[in-house]
């Protein structure tokens, strides 16, 4: 049986059709916001978020909730409200608050599923937390719902207050002098990566989400040399390649997240390339 024969049969089940819908919509959400956060210098935030929802995923463990998306989805908004409001006016600056609060929700988790975890295979489901494994196949109808409204919710958000989070993106100075409520728009586009990092969990893990904000957003400033080119570059890189890795992923047999991400470092490379190829042919 050829390569195309093997996806053709897998395409004919519900769930692999369910992960590429998903995979697709994460890829989409986190590439648009990673070009914000990185030019705000706040792709971390993406990172502390991710390990706070593993630790509401862990409480969700072991109480048992099978929607664990209902303890997981506020949990982490609440944690980015709380990140965004305290962190720059409290005594703990925001950078040490993330690294306090992701360690410590790391910790905690793992510490809850060991004592009070009913699972046989602690260590292989915390890796699959993690790292994300093919928990991504075993997505419910319901799980792609509630993926594709927090995926609205997401891109509707961002493409309604596009020219606001432009502004809050290169000057917040400037914009908060022309009268926009800098304050709400951060705190917006927290929420909105917050909402990102709950869905995205199931397909590259808690500790690889990150990479999907980050890698995207950076191939594209490679190549691209303005905000709307840069973010419509960014969404078009991490969804191809998000869709890449999950196809190599099922025929291959490889790790679903580890698969999208490395496709992702390489894509970077390849951009740096062109860009500097680029850049060297304009010097001449």
């Amino acid at each position: 049986m050829n390569v195309i024969e093997t996806l053709a049969q897998y395409l004919s089940y519900p769930f692999v059709i369910y992960a590429l819908i998903v995979g697709v919509l994460v890829a989409l959400c986190s590439s648009l916001l990673g070009t914000t956060l990185v030019m705000k210098r706040l792709s971390y935030i993406g990172d502390g978020l991710s390990h706070v929802a593993f630790g509401a995923y862990a409480v969700a463990a072991v109480t048992g909730v099978t929607q664990n998306m209902l303890v997981i989805a506020p949990a982490t908004v609440l944690a980015a409200v709380f990140l965004l409001r305290r962190g720059q006016s409290a005594r703990v600056r925001g950078d040490a608050a993330i690294a306090m609060m992701s360690v410590a929700a790391l910790a905690a988790g793992y510490l809850l599923m060991n004592v009070f975890g009913t699972q046989s295979n602690v260590s292989g489901d915390v890796c699959s937390t993690l790292f994300g494994s093919t928990s991504i196949l075993t997505l419910t109808g319901l799980d792609v719902v509630m993926c594709m409204a927090m995926s609205i919710v997401v891109v509707g958000g961002f493409v309604l207050l596009y020219n606001r989070v432009f502004a809050v993106t290169f000057d917040e100075a400037f914009a908060q002098a022309c009268g926009l409520p800098v304050d709400r728009y951060n705190l917006i586009i927290a929420i909105m990566i917050a909402l990102v990092v709950v869905v995205g969990m199931n397909l590259v893990g808690a500790l690889l989400l990150s990479a999907l904000v980050v890698f995207p957003a950076l191939s594209a400033m490679r190549v691209c040399g303005t905000f709307r080119s840069v973010t419509a570059c960014s969404a078009v890189i991490g969804v191809v390649c998000a869709l890449l890795g999950m196809i190599v992923s099922i025929v291959a047999s490889t790790p679903v997240g580890s698969t999208i991400v490395v496709l992702d470092a390489l894509c970077f490379g390849v951009f740096c390339a062109v860009g500097r190829l680029r850049r060297g042919g304009a010097q001449a």
